[in-house]
């Protein structure tokens, strides 16, 4: 069995590989948190040749593709970088995908400076793999997801331990958490600020809220969670199984419903996520 693996734009381990003065100290988190969302997961790293380095050189001024690189020596480059990285392909198999750095003239993943205005699309050389799956960086980082949902039956717990379980087999991270601290009735308050503190941290920490909003309300402490991930300008991602409505257009209350985005099914969910696996 093959092991799973991404294509890397080779700046994300080695930011001096970019241009003079661009990186910022968000992108250095971002090329951390990727590198280690595969150590995560046992994802192997494959670095991809970086063509403006090879071309331009280190230290290079910023540029554009229309400025710098659209000449036939490029183009010839291009070409011989693209049969180094088939090769591979062919050795190892299709990656998950590739991890591109969106506004690069060469690695652009949505956006790129082909002129001296971002513009949409892939960048030069990642454009030349059209059937492989692209992700930017600052997407492929966000995978630690905080579970919200009731938790006070046995039902309950199965069904979050079940998504609990779809999501870390598609490469997230996840914070479940019926699984922290003491659930009996017996626990004490001191137990209570503990267990809140965790939450707290867990919230404040995650990347994505993924909740379970069944039932005719919503779940109150599931309803605050999600309340605070949108305060804090986190995705909500919410599912509802449940086949009733609250309302004449809402599938439930309206101020969880216009803050997150409602799903009916696990399978949406990983949509939504942008699951590598689908």
């Amino acid at each position: 069995m093959l092991s799973m693996y991404v294509l890397v734009c080779p700046c994300i381990s080695n930011p001096e590989l970019r241009a003079k003065g661009i990186t910022r100290d968000e992108d250095i988190f971002c090329f951390n948190r990727c590198i280690e969302r595969c150590r995560r997961f046992g994802i192997d790293i494959v670095r991809m040749p970086c063509p403006e380095t090879i071309f331009l050189g280190k230290g290079r001024e910023p540029t554009n593709f229309s400025e710098s690189l659209a000449n036939d020596e490029f183009s010839k480059l291009l070409d011989r970088l693209e049969a180094q990285v088939r090769d591979i392909i062919k050795e190892k198999g299709e990656p998950l995908c590739i991890i591109g750095v969106d506004s690069s003239p060469s690695c652009g993943v949505n956006m790129t400076y082909a002129t001296e205005e971002k513009t949409p699309g892939r960048g030069a050389f990642l454009s030349r793999f059209p059937e492989l799956k692209a992700v930017d960086v600052t997407d492929f980082c966000r995978y630690r997801i905080y579970l919200a949902g009731p938790l006070f039956t046995e039902a309950e717990t199965d069904f979050n331990l079940k998504l609990h379980n779809i999501l870390e087999e598609n490469l997230f991270d996840v914070y479940l958490p019926q699984e922290v601290g003491d659930t009996s009735h017996k626990r004490h308050r001191e137990e209570h600020a503990r267990i809140f503190e965790m939450h707290l941290a867990a919230l404040e920490e995650c990347d994505i809220i993924v909740s379970v909003i069944d039932g005719a309300d919503a779940d109150s402490g599931t309803s605050w969670e999600m309340g605070y991930g949108f305060a804090k300008g986190k995705t909500v991602i919410s599912l509802r199984t449940d086949f009733r409505c609250v309302g004449f257009h809402e599938l439930v209350n309206l101020m969880l419903e216009e803050s997150s985005v409602v799903v009916r099914t696990k399978e949406e969910v990983l949509k939504e996520l942008g699951s590598l696996l689908l």
